[in-house]
């Protein structure tokens, strides 16, 4: 809370009539009330620090921008290295609109550390900026995919996963400027810049978003049930045990282990490990990521298949109708969201509380 001043000549006169005596005391203002003297001392001042471990971070930014923008320019203008029978390493944001994408998150991780003031519209700028770039790698979910169960792909290339990863690599910077200039300016403690405090229960909006991740993944089951599991690319070997394996973890155990109890502490039924507590990047790294993946390599799946609905240029190739793709890709798409809504929830109760503040 701010001090709030106390204007000149504002001080009370001694009980018993007479004039005020005039403020010409400095921070100290006498007051005389029954005979006695007091001493009355206005709020001591807190200065907010200026953020140390985050500040690299729009310059971080800014390196980013410079280089990986001038990669792409590289390629295209003297060729591209092969990407497979994908044909393109980033999908949404291509050709030259690449490097007016990195131009963007240059000039907006400048700005961000130019400012000395709150800038709302700047914050949202650069995380507008973040979903655009998240989109343009969401085919890194494949390829995380399939490092997962052991299977690249004959679509898989080093250069194309190296691009996307790079991609991914600034809009994460990015994000973290935008959040350290929120956090800075908007946030209690100016340490941490939190607004929230640690641990807690968990809020029921977390267990609704844990849950609808699961029916999320319900629901992607339920839509092939229609066509059937029989020509699942996946459908043999050891590749279709650990992808199915993974769907149902990562679909089911995962989303609930971030709002129960037994997700922050080992149950009794885990050996070696019962009573212990879970170490909390055991869940918030791979919710964290396929959180992001979902969200990015469905979300641009939806937006196109939108259009070829209105515009009809659907074609089906007489086993998936149009129907299905809508189940499955809202099925995934929900299954993201919840999982990382959970995720956030599970991160704010199990971080370490901030020793300046306690939040």
């Amino acid at each position: 809370m701010r001090p709030q001043a106390v204007a000149p000549g504002l001080i009370p006169s001694p009980v018993g009539g007479g004039r005020s005596p005039p403020a010409r005391e400095g921070p100290r203002a006498r007051e005389r009330q029954g005979g006695a003297m007091t001493l009355t001392m206005p709020p001591p001042t807190t200065a907010r620090p200026a953020p140390s471990r985050s500040g690299w971070l729009p310059y971080a930014v800014l390196a980013w921008a410079v280089g990986y923008g001038a990669l792409r320019a590289a390629w295209l203008l003297a060729g591209a290295p092969s990407f497979g029978p994908l044909g393109k390493d980033l999908v949404v944001v291509t050709g030259w609109w690449s490097v007016a994408m990195c131009a963007a998150a240059g000039v907006a991780g400048a700005a961000l550390a130019r400012a000395r003031v709150w800038r709302p519209a700047l914050v949202g700028a650069a995380w507008a900026i973040c979903a655009v770039v998240l989109a343009a790698c969401a085919l890194l979910l494949l390829d995380i995919v399939g490092f997962l169960i052991l299977d690249p792909g004959q679509s898989f290339t080093l250069a194309g996963f190296l691009s996307r990863a790079g991609a991914l690599a600034g809009a994460l910077l990015l994000h973290g400027a935008a959040l350290a200039h929120f956090r800075h300016f908007r946030g209690d403690c100016g340490q941490c810049g939190r607004v929230r405090g640690s641990g807690g229960p968990v809020p029921r909006w977390a267990r609704v978003a844990a849950w609808a991740a699961v029916a999320g993944c319900l629901v992607r089951l339920a839509a092939q049930v229609a066509p059937g599991f029989g020509d699942l690319p996946l459908a043999e070997g050891r590749s279709m045990l650990m992808f199915e394996g993974g769907f149902l973890l990562a679909g089911v155990l995962l989303p609930l282990a971030l709002v129960y109890g037994w997700g922050t502490i080992w149950p009794g039924w885990v050996p070696l490990l019962a009573g212990r507590r879970v170490p909390r990047l055991v869940l918030l790294v791979p919710a964290t990521v396929f959180a992001i993946g979902l969200v990015g390599y469905f979300g641009v799946g939806l937006a196109e298949l939108a259009v070829e609905t209105v515009t009809g240029t659907f074609e089906s190739d007489g086993r998936y109708p149009l129907g299905f793709f809508w189940a499955a890709e809202l099925g995934y798409w929900v299954w993201g969201w919840g999982l990382g809504v959970a995720a956030v929830s599970h991160h704010r109760r199990t971080r370490r509380p901030c020793p300046h503040c306690g939040r």
